[in-house]
């Protein structure tokens, strides 16, 4: 320590001078040193801050892409859901209105054969064998319910009767509608 004390006796008024002026400006320079690492270090703690924040958003925003493709599987199946249920209900109706026209169909086929025998068992009814001691006008009084209504009959016979006052027993006469 002695030769320390020794060469700052030696220095003189300008080395202390100097090494005070020296001292100053690292102490300005350590000060500024502190305040610019205070500074980083400020800087550092906004940017852990906005990564902070940043990566908050980022998990904030996969947990609500993760609840959307949820929502979207969700509605893909309630729309697969609905399409097979509207198809089962077009094969439904689609069902019965085969039916529906098979019934129409087989209504209508009824129909035919009741009208087509109707209509033979209205020929037969209509049709009249001549018996001994009738006439023309006999016929039409009791078939038609007048007896001055005999010339339709022979209108309806002509081609199976020659004179209309002469008919035979056995002879078949197709009679008018009333």
């Amino acid at each position: 320590m002695a030769k320390k004390e020794k060469k700052e006796k030696r220095k003189g008024l300008f080395g202390q001078a100097v090494d005070a002026l020296s001292a100053r400006v690292e102490k300005e320079e350590a000060k500024k040193a502190e305040e610019e690492a205070e500074a980083a270090e400020h800087e550092a703690t906004l940017e852990r801050v906005k990564r902070e924040a940043a990566e908050a958003k980022a998990r904030a925003a996969d947990k609500k892409l993760k609840e959307a493709e949820a929502k979207l599987k969700e509605a893909e199946a309630k729309l697969e859901e609905a399409e097979k249920e509207a198809t089962e209900a077009e094969l439904k109706a689609a069902r019965e209105e085969r039916q529906r026209r098979r019934e129409d169909w087989e209504m209508k086929r009824r129909l035919r054969e009741e009208a087509a025998e109707k209509e033979k068992e209205e020929k037969a009814a209509r049709t009249y064998v001549v018996k001994s001691g009738d006439s023309l006008s006999k016929i039409a009084a009791e078939l038609l319910g007048d007896g001055s209504r005999w010339p339709e009959i022979f209108e309806a016979n002509k081609d199976k009767i020659k004179d209309p006052n002469l008919i035979y027993p056995g002879q078949e006469f197709d009679i008018p509608a009333k």
